[in-house]
């Protein structure tokens, strides 16, 4: 008997914990317990299991919902969050789960983002209530830089810095709720997990649990060009090269929710197979994801020929496809980055 979904688009989510009520008290309540979904041509291509985590239905409807729940509940148990706001730098994902959970709490944000993110995030985020600060995609030591900025707009107006990149309470999310949600849903039979690094919440909070479950279960990276986690797990430096349409994901940096983890393997994967999979996908499995998403399951496939046929490997599914329209599906952006599309575009 399996625990994953095995057919491709779900209109309900699938609790697995249920309370006696028939009802949640709050959107709250509804972050995480997301199902397994069986990626069909993927699996099909390796002869392996390749199931991907339906992240894309948290309330927020991305991953960082359950980061964002866990910073926000690590600043209201250290009685940091007493005038009620949030500042943030975020490619958009962890604004939009902080302002979502936030509000629901009774909590305001200010998210701070580079300029060049998807205007679908810039203006989802503004119709949510946040107070959106647009700065210049600058490196990570430039005052300019938008985790820099949030950081003196937090000080400046004595609000709360959640530093999504360095709070250990992001990886902490993953550690207690994803990891356990996969064991569980596998049954433990599970041989590989993959995903991409952005602030290295997410694979470093599976690595951990997983290999607390089983030391065996090998944990790899998939990474975009302009990123310097292939570099950095493969050669120990973090140096990156070229660059990728992907948002929120690719690192240089090594946070403190990656510090010290010594990850199995990574792949690197370019835009153009992420963009492949994701239109056939959308055409041929009714999965209507983003880029991130992409870049995952190409990394996972790529694992899967890696350690052989009849693995399972388990990767995450981050978001909507929609939040990166004007990017994905502008024949004229595309062909500028000299990417190709398919025919039905």
């Amino acid at each position: 008997m399996h625990y994953f979904v095995d057919y491709s688009l779900l209109q309900l989510k699938i609790k697995m914990d249920r309370n006696t009520n028939f009802f949640s008290e709050s959107i709250v309540d509804e972050v995480g317990n997301t199902p397994l979904i069986k990626l069909k041509k993927a699996s099909e291509i390796t002869q392996c299991s390749i199931l991907g985590k339906a992240e894309f239905l948290n309330p927020g409807q991305s991953v960082k919902d359950r980061a964002a729940l866990y910073i926000i509940n690590e600043l209201e148990k250290n009685n940091h969050l007493n005038n009620k706001i949030i500042v943030e730098g975020t490619g958009g994902n962890t604004g939009i789960g902080l302002t979502v959970i936030g509000s629901a709490m009774g909590d305001k944000t200010i998210i701070v983002m580079p300029n060049d993110q998807s205007q679908e995030k810039i203006v989802l985020l503004k119709q949510l209530g946040a107070e959106v600060v647009l700065t210049e995609n600058a490196p990570f030591t430039d005052k300019k830089n938008y985790i820099q900025l949030s950081k003196k707009i937090a000080q400046e107006k004595n609000a709360n810095w959640s530093n999504q990149f360095d709070n250990l309470a992001n990886r902490k999310a993953h550690i207690e709720t994803t990891s356990k949600e996969i064991w569980e849903q596998t049954q433990g039979k599970i041989d590989a997990f993959i995903c991409s690094i952005g602030t290295g919440g997410t694979l470093a909070g599976n690595f951990l649990g997983l290999k607390n479950k089983n030391k065996n279960i090998k944990i790899f990276c998939a990474d975009p060009y302009g990123s310097g986690m292939y570099s950095y797990i493969r050669k120990g430096n973090s140096k990156a090269a070229y660059s990728s349409i992907t948002e929120g994901i690719g690192q240089s940096r090594i946070t403190k929710n990656i510090e010290g983890i010594e990850f199995d393997g990574a792949f690197k994967i370019s835009d153009q197979s992420a963009l492949n999979i994701i239109y056939d996908l959308i055409r041929e499995e009714g999965l209507f994801l983003g880029p991130s998403s992409g870049i995952n399951i190409a990394g996972a496939i790529k694992l899967a020929k890696h350690l052989g046929p009849n693995k399972t490997i388990v990767t995450v599914l981050c978001d909507y496809a929609g939040r990166y329209s004007n990017k994905i599906f502008n024949k004229e952006y595309l062909t500028s980055k000299g990417l190709t599309y398919p025919n039905w575009l």
